[in-house]
């Protein structure tokens, strides 16, 4: 919905792209650190990790995204393969580097 201003220029509702941008990276590096967490959490017995369990945190993660996307009001719809491939990118790696940086440490035990 278009809503007029004092200076005649048609305001829209959605967001401004540089907003998007920084909202999806930042919403895709954090859960991917959530993922990780949760990995070191339920996924790891002693310094052994259940890699497919591991898999499935950072699976759900990434399924997480697209809902919360719309609930904040960014058109998923609008996201093309490269967008999707940014954020499966973004949540992966952030996962992957945390959960390693935690398993190698040894914190959260």
């Amino acid at each position: 919905m278009a809503t007029e201003t004092g200076d005649s220029t048609p305001q829209t509702e959605e967001f401004d792209p540089f907003l998007r941008s920084v909202t999806v990276t930042t919403t895709a590096t954090l859960m991917g650190i959530v993922a990780a967490v949760l990995s070191m959490l339920f996924a790891t017995e002693g310094t052994s990790p259940d890699t497919f369990m591991g898999g499935l945190f950072l699976l759900g993660a990434i399924a997480v995204q697209f809902p919360v996307y719309s609930v904040i009001g960014i058109d998923t719809a609008e996201f093309g393969t490269k967008d999707q491939l940014y954020i499966f990118f973004m949540t992966f790696a952030l996962w992957f580097i945390t959960w390693t940086l935690l398993l190698t440490t040894g914190a959260l035990q």
